[in-house]
């Protein structure tokens, strides 16, 4: 496998970002899966394993930037560089806007916007050099109709669209897209704890009528991952069962 084919993955160690990691080591990928919780990192590696697989698993905070950078200074020299980036990590602090307070805003926007910018900074320069690159984000069908609750989680979701296009725009002629995953009601443990009339009210929202999977945006992102994607960037791809289309 090519050296410049090394994929780093944010918000790794459960959720959409272990589904994605599993299915990028499945397509041959070296794969290092970031995240801030260390048991659940340990989790993550267990699984590989029974898998038939392995990945770095790294204890990052990805709002420290310059934890952040040392982390993707290594992984670049050791590899030759990094060819793809799943900007993954994300939080909620969900709240109506009135009883949002300074600290709800600021920590989504630190974890979902700005961490995903400085990785997505730190990534394009070995990308240039190897004139190959895959950048995709993580956004939310939040970011794309809004919700009401996530003023915060939907401005960050709206802004890596913005900041995704942006990256297209500078970046095509070294040969690297950027494309966005905007899924919308995924079952996740969040999902699972909704009470059954509000999951029965959202799936009349879906054409579909149903959740999706981690496993749906997982083979989104790895086919945005592969060469046959090369001509594909600047996209946003709702993975939303035509939530809002």
């Amino acid at each position: 496998m090519s050296e410049k084919r090394l994929a780093v993955v944010t918000g790794a160690a459960r959720g959409i970002g272990r589904a994605v990691v599993l299915a990028l080591l499945k397509q041959g990928r070296a794969v290092a899966g970031l995240d801030i919780n260390k048991e659940q990192l340990g989790e993550l590696e267990k699984v590989v394993k029974e898998a038939g697989f392995t990945c770095e698993a790294l204890c990052v905070d990805i709002t420290n930037t310059a934890e952040l950078t040392k982390t993707f200074d290594t992984l670049s020299e050791k590899y030759g560089g990094i060819g793809i980036l799943v900007n993954n990590a994300g939080i909620t602090r969900d709240k109506l806007m009135m009883q949002m307070e300074d600290e709800d805003f600021d920590k989504v926007i630190a974890v979902n916007l700005r961490a995903a910018f400085i990785a997505t900074r730190l990534v394009s320069r070995s990308m240039i050099r190897n004139k190959f690159g895959r950048i995709i984000c993580l956004s939310s069908v939040s970011g794309v109709i809004g919700n009401a609750g996530q003023a915060n989680y939907s401005a960050s979701k709206a802004g890596l669209i913005g900041m995704t296009k942006s990256v297209a725009r500078e970046l095509a002629r070294k040969n690297v897209t950027a494309n966005c995953i905007a899924p919308g009601f995924i079952i996740s443990d969040m999902t699972d704890k909704l009470p059954d009339p509000v999951k029965e009210a959202a799936k009349q929202m879906i054409p579909l009528r149903r959740f999706g999977t981690v496993e749906d945006i997982a083979n989104a992102i790895a086919f945005l991952a592969s060469d046959q994607a090369g001509y594909i960037t600047g996209q946003v791809l709702c993975v939303d069962g035509g939530m809002a289309m």
